[in-house]
């Protein structure tokens, strides 16, 4: 941003000026408490707002300028008021005055802002002394005389005041401007009755505003000074943002008179001038819509600001658009330009300030490629340094621009996540944009689906980094002018500006960018975000790039050390390959020859020429640096580390098997490879030393083609016999180590191992010696850093070639194992197994193999989904288990022997099948052989090595059945027990039982055999477990013990009735279940097939849940079922209201008719006390039987009268149903609160006997 003018570019804020505030003194400090305050004040006055370009803050502060009390304003026009011609005369700055420096054509100068916040102000704020006497102690004879002689001199000096201050209103009032006076004064002099009055006088004769324009302040501490200005800001801020106001609709005037004007303005020629061109339509819209932009932003409207800094870019576009409105390259051209790009970052600082990101980088985008095709129009295209020079300075601006508002309030988004979104996510982002949905949730999309980078706000490095990438194209155009001038191939003259971009530090001014860019860069990058970091690596290689064009290559050096190791370990050989060949030229210019052999090497590996039309160009300048040279150090040799970048030469080990036995050989292969794009012919290579792993031995191929001009076949083959470890010497054989372009050598041998062991090559070390260089370069034994091939090969003609592929994983080792033991194992046992019982499982283990072995077994029970709880558990002796029985010894088994042992499986739970992994593991020492003694001192532990170990795995799937099932049901009686009286102490004893209410509950329990082969059953008992709401009365086990304690086959089903008594008590809620009173306890064995039976085993299982129902209001008819003939009997009737608050109005009616068998005595028609909730009545009848057999007993009918809301007072009968004890039996209630009924008769009947 120093390129442009800061007036330009700076945010605006309301000015105020400030008189009569001294600065301090620069002799030291002073006692007088006024001066103290004079200078507590300019300073808080100052620090309220400092001159900055981002400042998005609302707040009531003004700019604040320090200047002294007599101050004088610039004229508004040339001619003082009183010239006749004041009323036509411009402003000094207006393009119609010809000594205005924007005479004829000019659109805004930096002055017409600097006099806006420099010269004028918006208020003026002065700060006065108020005259008041020293201090003097007065004598007590002292007269009114010299009272009146005080008040004479204050009011005097009062008068000069207002004089003052009314000669500075007329300054300031002509300007429109607010003047505004503070009085110090004493805190003495504020206790003085005689103030206010001063304070009138003073106000009325200057002419003083009534309303904040006379402040008085004495010396008060720095908190209040703070509080003070303040709240004269907060006061003034009104008057200033009208004072702008009225600028804005002075110059809206001026705008829409001249929009009604079809010509421009005349221009006053100055005699004997040349003409002028007048300022056209265009610039004089542009000058009103900048200026009302300022105003606007003075009041701090942003809204307002950005809507005509819009209109003022557009008309500037209009007016580039024609050369004959601006002809290029003249001084009102730079101007417009200079004016449009400070415009443009104005536009997007007030879109920042909103967080329009989008809107503020559109627009700038939008700007440059405007601009640029304006540019190319004027014959300043992408050809010249000046359109790379101006993009630059836009990229820069910008990126300043974004870094003053993210030192205060500005956030830049982040748009990449440290995971990438999955498929579904963009599945459905793409699904919500294509149907047109526009919310919330667009911006995710987005990011799902990806984003445009040149559509999303980058962070200030990125535009840092555009501006040295355009800085790097402006000094690649200059250096293009340049060297034709030189060269004189040209006949043109240079650009206007070739001379000044002569002293232009181009490679300074890249530096400069590209290190800011890095360090922001590194600021906004995460450090979780892997990957994302990499252009922050590519902007390091542009400053070591841009050191190497500046000569400092010892700098240089240092970036690409930091950057080429995370390109090696991250392989992007693409962007190393050009920085090793810069690497390489400064280790040139350095002198540093260590520096340039490990370069060389490694640029070998990667097939890098140093000249390009040259294949052996690298290798001639290795031997010239290895001939012409002597290392550091002659001791050591050097080693050059390629674990991470390419190797000189690509190795590849193929074993033909992946595992073997012991003793038993395998062939291998070792190919090694130059590469196809530099030659190696001439580098000799002294040996080359192959590691093998464990005890093999070391194989050292020495050079044996001493003839650098021999020629060399594409395919080498090398034989390397068969390879042991024997406990002997390293092994040498003579083979060629010299490699042509793309050539390479197959080493072939065959490898034994007589213990168990992985063999691999391990690590080949390649050794070359020329004069005092002693070299040696690490390989690894894999294809290529990259992978190379798809698949390894296997050389299996030598001439011609002809490779097989080895499609297998594991190819570069071989497996070295044991012999299998010959172990068998059987398993048996009777299927299936049945829910609760230890069921057998019998391991039958037998020892085929020569040798005697020691054997152990291990069993894993394998979890399940179902047994969450763990119930299932394994037996093997005294180990026990819900999972794994590890290390069950079965003894040392001779040869030819054979044992067994038992695995007892528990199953509970569901029935499911169980699966169980049973591993005979056998195993035996090996014995020590004659190279390896073992000695007291450090004697072996046993390795895998020395133990010849294998293993034997058998996979059960047990099924498990039930062996009986369960089916229980549960009937409801109702009692006809007599509700106790409320008098009734024994119902508070807590032995107290009561099943009047609830009745009875009889549960019938069947029993079914389900298990395949049978069972016997030991014993059966009904286990009590009495509660509070339950207990058990009696059971038809107690009788017919017997016959249940038998053999029982498939399909057999034996049955039990259990009578349990229920009560109600307070603590049970309506709904809530009643847990079992009891539970049965079944005793059995299984049937085996040989007839016997297996261990015993018990099956629990409890009573139903019980959930009797409630009754409201019913009816019990008590009918004995016989009767004699002729002989009375009683018919008892019992009505019961077990509704919980709502009373019974109940009538009975007994119909009878003379067809009835029975002649009735008792209530016919007759309506029963009312039934409170919980009470209840009895009716009774006596018939004498008149007929014989099975007769109907007279119908009884019970209803209940009652009101129903909205029926008018009407009684409305509702039947009660009647039932009948003797068929009394009721289902549980359902979900829905239902309950099902027993069968009932149609109407009850007695059998009557003679």
């Amino acid at each position: 941003m120093n390129s442009y003018p800061p007036e330009l570019l700076t945010q605006l804020a309301p000015v105020m000026f400030v008189g009569g505030l001294d600065p301090p003194p620069a002799s030291g400090k002073t006692t007088d408490p006024f001066v103290v305050l004079s200078h507590r004040l300019r300073e808080a006055l100052v620090n309220q707002r400092k001159v900055a370009v981002w400042q998005p803050e609302k707040k009531k502060t003004f700019q604040v300028v320090p200047v002294d009390k007599d101050v004088r304003f610039p004229p508004r026009r040339l001619i003082p008021p009183e010239h006749p011609d004041y009323a036509n005369a411009h402003s000094p700055l207006s393009p119609l005055t010809p000594s205005s420096p924007l005479y004829p054509d000019g659109l805004i100068a930096p002055i017409w802002i600097r006099k806006h916040t420099r010269l004028v102000p918006s208020v003026f704020v002065i700060f006065m002394r108020l005259f008041e006497h020293a201090p003097t102690s007065r004598a007590p004879l002292e007269t009114a005389e010299v009272d009146r002689e005080r008040e004479a001199e204050e009011r005097r000096r009062d008068t000069e005041l207002c004089a003052e201050i009314a000669a500075r209103k007329k300054t300031v009032s002509e300007r429109g401007v607010k003047l505004t006076v503070v009085l110090l004064a004493s805190r003495k002099l504020l206790d003085d009755p005689s103030l206010d009055g001063r304070l009138t006088y003073i106000r009325r004769q200057s002419g003083l505003d009534p309303r904040a324009a006379l402040f008085v302040l004495s010396p008060v501490s720095q908190s209040e000074i703070g509080d003070f200005v303040r709240s004269l800001q907060e006061a003034l801020y009104e008057p200033a943002i009208e004072y702008y106001t009225n600028h804005s609709k002075r110059v809206r005037r001026k705008r829409n008179r001249h929009s009604q004007v079809a010509s421009s303005y005349p221009i006053t020629q100055p005699i004997g001038s040349a003409p002028s061109r007048p300022l056209r339509p265009e610039g004089w819209t542009v000058r009103y819509e900048y200026k009302m932009a300022c105003f606007a932003e003075f009041r701090g409207e942003d809204e307002v600001a950005l809507k005509h800094y819009q209109d003022a870019y557009a008309s500037l576009a209009i007016m580039f658009g024609s050369t004959a409105i601006l002809p290029p390259r003249t001084k009102r051209w730079a101007e417009a330009k200079v004016l449009a790009d400070c415009i443009n970052l104005k536009i997007c600082k007030l879109y920042l300030y909103n967080n329009e990101h989008s809107l503020a980088l559109a627009h700038h985008n939008s700007h440059m490629r405007k601009f640029a095709d304006f540019s190319r129009g004027w014959g300043i295209g992408e050809e010249t340094f000046e359109f790379w020079s101006w993009l630059a300075r836009q990229h820069r601006a910008f990126a300043e621009l974004l870094e003053h508002g993210t030192r205060s309030t500005l956030k830049i988004p982040t748009h990449f996540s440290t995971t990438p979104p999955s498929h579904a996510a963009a599945a459905a982002a793409v699904q919500a944009l294509e149907s047109g949905q526009r919310g919330a949730l667009e911006l995710e999309a987005m990011r799902a689906l990806g984003l445009n980078p040149n559509q999303a706000l980058q962070h200030p490095g990125f535009y840092y980094y555009m501006s040295a990438r355009s800085t790097e194209r402006r000094r690649e155009r200059f250096l293009g002018v340049a060297r034709s001038e030189a060269e004189g191939e040209t006949t043109t003259a240079p650009p206007p500006g070739f001379a000044n971009e002569q002293k232009v530090d181009h490679l300074a001014l890249i530096l400069e960018l590209y290190t800011r860019a890095y360090d922001l860069f590194k600021a906004y990058t995460p450090k979780d975000a892997h990957g994302h970091g990499r252009l922050t690596l590519w902007i390091a290689y542009r400053i070591a790039q841009t050191y190497y064009e500046s000569g400092k290559f010892d700098l240089a050096v240092r970036f690409f050390e930091r950057i080429a190791k995370t390109y090696r370990r991250e392989q992007w050989d693409s962007l190393l390959r050009p920085l090793l060949t810069t690497w390489y030229s400064c280790a040139q210019q350095m002198g540093d020859m260590e520096l340039s052999v490990r370069l060389l090497f490694e640029m070998l590996g990667h097939g890098l020429k140093t000249q390009d039309d040259d294949e052996d160009s690298t290798q001639e300048d290795l031997l010239a640096v290895l001939k012409s040279s002597v290392p550091s150090s002659t001791e050591e040799p050097l080693l050059i580390d390629h674990s991470e970048s390419e190797p000189i030469l690509q190795t590849c080990a193929v074993f033909w098997r992946p595992d073997v036995l012991v003793g038993e050989p395998v062939a291998f292969q070792l190919s090694v490879s130059s590469p196809t794009g530099v030659s190696l012919s001439s580098l000799t290579f002294t040996s080359l030393v192959i590691h093998m792993s464990g005890d093999m031995p070391t194989i050292t191929l020495r050079n044996s083609s001493l003839d650098p001009s021999a020629e060399l076949p594409q395919v080498q083959k090398v034989e390397l016999d068969h390879i042991m470890p024997s406990g002997e010497d390293d092994k040498e054989v003579q083979a060629p180590l010299r490699f042509g372009v793309g050539g390479t050598i197959v080493f072939c041998g065959t490898v034994s191992c007589e213990m168990p062991a992985t063999v691999k090559i391990e690590k080949l070390v390649l050794t070359t010696k020329e004069g005092n260089w002693n070299i040696q370069i690490p390989l690894r034994p894999l294809s290529s850093r990259h992978g190379g091939a798809p698949y390894p090969r296997w050389l299996s003609s030598f001439d011609p070639p002809t490779y097989i592929p080895v499609r297998r994983d594991q190819y570069s080792s071989v497996v070295v194992r044991h012999r299998p033991h010959k172990v068998q194992v059987s398993v048996t046992y009777n299927a299936p197994a049945y829910i609760g019982e230890e069921f057998p499982i019998t391991v039958g283990v037998s020892n085929q193999d020569d040798k005697e072995m020691e054997m152990i077994v291990d069993a894993l029970l394998q979890p399940a989904e179902l047994d969450e709880l763990g119930e299932n558990h394994i037996r093997m002796g005294d180990e026990r288990s819900t999972s794994l029985i590890k290390g069950v010894s079965l003894g040392t088994i001779a040869p030819g022997v054979s044992t067994s042992m038992i695995l007892y499986l528990s199953s509970a739970g569901a029935v499911y099948d169980r699966v169980i992994d049973i591993s005979v593991q056998s195993h035996r020492e090996m014995p020590a052989t004659a190279e390896e003694p073992e000695s007291p001192q450090s004697p072996k532990s046993p390795t895998q090595s020395r133990i010849d170990r294998d293993e034997t795995i058998r996979t059960l799937v047990v099924p498990s059945v039930q062996p009986i099932s369960i089916e229980q049901h549960a009937v409801y009686m109702r009692s006809l027990k007599s509700q106790p009286g409320l008098a009734d102490l024994t119902t508070y004893e807590d032995n107290y039982w009561d099943d009047g209410d609830v009745g009875e509950a009889i549960v019938t329990t069947t029993i079914a055999c389900t298990a395949p082969s049978g069972i016997i059953v030991d014993s059966i008992t009904l286990t009590k477990q009495d509660g509070r709401h339950a207990k058990i009365v009696d059971s038809a086990l107690d009788q017919v013990m017997d016959d249940f304690l038998a053999e029982w086959l498939t399909g057999d089903e034996f049955c039990d009735r259990c009578r349990i008594s229920l009560a109600a008590r307070d603590d049970l809620p309506e709904g809530q279940d009643i847990p079992p009173p009891g539970s049965y306890e079944l005793t059995w064995r299984r049937i085996l097939p040989e007839g016997g039976y297996s261990t015993p085993a018990t099956t629990r299982f409890s009573l139903p849940t019980l959930r009797p129902p409630r009754d409201g209001l019913i009816a019990l008819l008590d009918v004995p079922p016989t009767a004699q003939l002729h002989t009375p009997l009683t018919l008892r009737l019992v009505v019961r209201n077990r509704q919980p608050t709502r009373s019974a109005n109940v009538v009975v009616h007994l119909e009878t008719d003379n067809s009835d068998a029975f002649i009735a005595a008792g209530l016919r028609n007759g309506r029963l006390p009312i039934l409170l909730p919980g009470a209840e009545e009895t009716v009774l009848w006596r018939l004498v039987p008149v007929e014989c057999g099975f007769v109907r007993i007279p119908r009884i009918r019970v209803a209940d009268r009652r009101t129903d809301p909205g029926a008018e007072g009407e009684l409305q009968e509702r039947i009660v149903r009647i039932v009948d004890v003797r068929a009394d039996e009721r289902r549980e209630v359902k979900e829905d609160g239902t309950v099902e009924e027993g069968p009932q008769l149609a109407e009850p009947v007695i059998l009557v006997l003679p």
